[in-house]
């Protein structure tokens, strides 16, 4: 297991309402003043059309490339540990397109909160829609562990889940901000998304649940977080990745895919899913382990596939980034 420890650590847990801490006076300032420019942000925008939007997301994009010094560095840094044979140019130009794509998905993500002109679904492919059809039809298996990454808008790919009728329930974790987590679940509701709060003591026994009523639990697995972790291979590199998800697909017998974004015909994207094989696989640590290992290993492969749609600017393999 691998946690943060000492006197930072405790620092942080004190501040962090998730934890049952309390916010400093500086904090508490600085995050009414983010959550003012928030609103007054999504109020500004709620009307101008998706093309628009994702057009200001592509600018803000490039703004924070420019202004977030140390967000930048951490990119590059990561892109260069996973990207050793590129030029020194070719990586700052991959970080700065992934500043902007993201941009891009933030302004699809924020067109989620309104009835109309919402982003269209993003379409699953054929073969994916047969892997979710033939899984969840199998007698032997209880559910399906659906591991996802973060290539462009999550939301996005669960709301074009439930669009397509796949009986979805997200894991996911309230935001630092209790008011930030009150929009992402009116983005959630608003498509049709179930969500469970894996910030709730009872989360794994509803992840139990859900898989045994036969619900596609997605979980996005690419992130370190603070949870219990351990140490796989992720993008070619040793990274603490939560065990969690393994551990409850095989107690449940559930089946496991890796679905994201992928890229599709003529440069449109598309909803993929690849199977995870379990079937030799134990219900032990071990088996856990050696299953984390194998979602990694899709997930890697996926994020290579569409580099700039991913966040480099999140600290995977360092300390500081828990969520």
């Amino acid at each position: 297991m691998r946690k943060r420890t000492g006197p930072q650590s405790e620092r942080g847990a004190a501040t962090d309402l998730r934890l049952g801490g309390a916010w400093t006076t500086p904090q508490r300032l600085k995050n009414d003043l983010l959550w003012a420019l928030a609103t007054a942000a999504l109020g500004a925008t709620r009307w101008l059309p998706l093309p628009v939007l994702r057009k200001l997301g592509a600018h803000l994009g490039s703004a924070a490339h420019a202004v977030l010094a140390p967000a930048r560095a951490t990119a590059r840094a990561n892109v260069a540990r996973v990207f050793a044979d590129r030029t020194e140019a070719e990586r700052r130009t991959l970080v700065r397109r992934c500043f902007v794509t993201l941009g891009e998905a933030l302004g699809e993500t924020v067109a989620l909160l309104r009835a109309e002109d919402r982003p269209a679904p993003i379409p699953i492919d054929a073969e994916a829609r047969e892997v979710l059809r033939t899984l969840s039809a199998a007698k032997t298996r209880r559910g399906i562990l659906f591991a996802s990454a973060h290539l462009g808008s999550w939301e996005l790919v669960a709301a074009s889940l439930v669009t397509a009728g796949v009986p979805l329930v997200a894991l996911g974790r309230k935001s630092y901000d209790p008011r930030l987590s009150w929009v992402y679940e009116r983005i959630r509701r608003g498509a049709g998304i179930r969500v469970l709060w894996r910030d709730d003591r009872t989360a794994p026994l509803r992840v139990v649940g859900a898989l045994r009523s036969g619900a596609v639990v997605g979980i996005p697995m690419d992130l370190r977080s603070r949870v219990e972790s351990r140490d796989v291979p992720f993008l070619g590199h040793s990274a603490p990745t939560p065990i969690g998800p393994a551990r409850i697909a095989l107690k449940t017998r559930s089946a496991v895919v890796v679905g994201s974004v992928a890229p599709g015909c003529g440069g449109d994207r598309t909803i993929t899913v690849s199977p995870i094989d379990v079937s030799d696989l134990a219900p032990t640590e071990a088996g856990a382990l050696e299953l984390t290992a194998r979602i990694n290993a899709e997930i890697s492969r996926r994020i290579l596939a569409l580099p700039h749609a991913w966040v480099w600017m999140h600290e995977r393999w360092t300390a500081g980034a828990e969520i």
